[in-house]
């Protein structure tokens, strides 16, 4: 269960009306879960599989054995919701995703077993117990007793079950975890330290999207591609062998690697996603756990640029509301885009997921707005009292900035920009 969600109104009216924001919308609701795909891609061949999004949900009530549900927090509650009418109708159910990775104990009042951490590790154990009525309430990765899950054991993906004209692209992740270790990013914590897959167990899930999509564009599902530059090359001339656009996120050393910049142009790398985080280089002390974010803010027009100039766009990301914002950061956000000359942008609220290491702070500090926030979770509401300015200040503030950024004028300047970069690169 994955999506846009916007719990403020006038965010949400107002968003209804702005290109940026409508076209990522899209893109973002139309991605299938990688996580259900790939447990089903490790369930034995005596099972019967079928995939399902949440929109579908009626035609699944009283109609399987067992139902897997993966959930963000923003969606959780319409889980929960799901697994208790499935359970009342007689189906068992299983909840697993970052959600329920963090709060285990929460999801288990809603349904048969909860999984936390890594599926793959604990999903066959978990279907041999409910053959043999044992099912337990909770399988962990974490649980020292299991085998440790190597990724190159992953299994492939289960696309077929798929029907790939309900999507505009597909996930394919090559990596997990990330090094960085940002304060408000759960991935790492709840899931998995950075790892890579093998190349050729991924050229066997290219060739596995292919049956079914043959000129694919795919989405990355990665927390931080190309933290190993020597494996990203690897990477990047095995999509190249491939009729396929691709997008994906990472970090701003992609740019420091002429030679891996080169090879992302000709393997049909259409954008990346960089989390820049702030346009106040003071907001990004301690960040990360190494302050890199921090040590690196005056290079971001340069590297940007550089990537640009390949004919791929940089997707900026910008989080409002850290502990150094005032309300001087909107307008230092808008400016700074400009100056750093981005293609696109993305802005969001600064959000304590359960889980991070940004709640546990919050929590300990008293400043969440309510206890049960999970709806509200979606990287446009606000859940939390920021410091340097009061609630009313911050919603204020990103709500006009979103006018600023994703109004019609500003993403046509944004385009126009990124065209003018890809040809003075030409001309050289």
């Amino acid at each position: 269960m994955s999506g846009v969600r916007v719990r403020d109104q006038e965010l949400l009216r107002l968003g209804m009306t702005l290109p940026g924001f409508v076209e990522r919308g899209r893109v973002i609701a139309s991605l299938p879960s990688l996580g259900l795909l790939t447990i089903a891609g490790c369930t034995p061949s005596h099972w019967e599989v079928v995939y399902r999004e949440a929109d579908e949900a009626p035609e699944v009530e009283g109609r399987y054995d067992l139902v897997a549900i993966s959930s963000l927090s923003a969606r959780i509650l319409e889980a929960y919701a799901l697994a208790d009418r499935l359970r009342a109708a007689g189906t068992k159910v299983v909840l697993g995703g970052l959600h329920v990775s963090a709060l285990p104990r929460e999801a288990m009042a809603h349904a048969d077993a909860v999984v936390q951490g890594e599926g793959e590790a604990v999903w066959p154990t978990l279907l041999r117990d409910l053959e043999e009525g044992s099912l337990r309430p909770l399988y962990s990765s974490f649980d020292p007793s299991n085998r440790a899950f190597r990724i190159e054991d992953a299994p492939i993906p289960r696309y077929d079950l798929l029907d790939p004209s309900r999507y505009n692209r597909l996930p394919l992740q090559t990596t997990r975890g990330c090094p960085l270790d940002c304060s408000f990013c759960a991935a790492s914590r709840l899931i998995s330290p950075y790892r890579r897959k093998p190349i050729e167990r991924i050229r066997r899930e290219m060739e596995a999207i292919l049956a079914i999509w043959p000129r694919p564009f795919i989405e990355l599902a990665d927390d931080n591609t190309f933290v190993d530059k020597r494996w990203g090359k690897e990477l990047s001339r095995l999509l190249a062998a491939y009729p396929v656009r691709w997008f994906t996120e990472t970090d701003l050393s992609v740019a420091a690697d002429e030679e891996l910049l080169d090879l992302l142009a000709d393997s049909g790398c259409a954008q990346l996603l960089i989390g820049l985080e702030s346009a106040r280089r003071e907001s990004l002390r301690g960040v990360d756990g190494r302050d890199w974010k921090h040590s690196r803010w005056e290079e971001y027009a340069e590297k940007i640029g550089r990537i640009q100039s390949r004919g791929i766009s940089v997707n900026g990301c910008f989080v409002l509301g850290f502990d150094g914002d005032d309300a001087g950061v909107f307008e230092r956000t808008r400016e700074f885009v400009r100056e750093i000359g981005l293609a696109e942008v993305q802005v969001t609220i600064l959000t304590p997921f359960p889980g991070t290491a940004l709640y546990d702070q919050m929590e300990r500090e008293g400043r969440l707005l309510s206890p049960v926030y999970w709806d509200r979770c979606t990287l446009f509401d606000l859940t939390f009292r920021p410091s340097g300015m009061g609630v009313d200040e911050l919603e204020r503030g990103f709500r006009n900035l979103m006018v600023e950024l994703y109004g019609a004028e500003e993403v046509a300047r944004r385009k126009r920009l990124f065209r003018g970069c890809v040809r003075a690169a030409r001309r050289r």
